[in-house]
C-alpha cells in the first residue's frame, strides 16, 4: 500500500510540474491517475492528504484553462483539508476560497 501512496504523490508533483510549465492537458491526466489510485485506497490520513492536494491542484489548473467541473474539486479538496487538519492543504483552501489569483 506504500508504493501506491508513493504512486499518487508522484503523480500529483509531476501534474503539478507540468502545469507550471503551461501543459495543463498532462496536468489533468496526471491528477486523474493520483485520483483514480487513491479513491481505491481505503480511508486514513495519508491518503485523505494526498486527496485534498491534489483535488486543490486540480481546481486551480481548471481554473487556469477555464474548464468546467472546478467547483466539485474545490469543494471536495477543502472538505478533505478541513478533515486531515493538515496545514499545507488547508492553507491552499483558504487561498482558493478566498478568491486570491491561482496559485499553483
Amino acid at each position: 500500500m506504500r508504493s501506491a501512496y508513493l504512486t499518487a504523490a508522484r503523480a500529483l508533483q509531476l501534474g503539478r510540474e507540468w502545469a507550471v510549465e503551461g501543459d495543463q492537458n498532462r496536468a489533468l491526466s496526471s491528477y486523474g491517475e493520483a485520483l483514480n489510485l487513491l479513491t481505491i485506497l481505503p480511508p486514513e490520513r495519508t491518503r485523505d492528504v494526498l486527496l485534498a492536494h491534489t483535488h486543490l491542484a486540480f481546481y486551480q489548473t481548471l481554473e487556469l484553462v477555464g474548464a468546467s467541473g472546478s467547483q466539485r474539486h474545490l469543494q471536495l479538496g477543502v472538505s478533505y483539508a478541513r478533515s486531515t487538519r493538515d496545514p499545507l492543504a488547508r492553507a491552499i483552501a483558504e487561498e482558493c476560497l478566498s478568491g486570491l489569483e491561482v496559485v499553483m
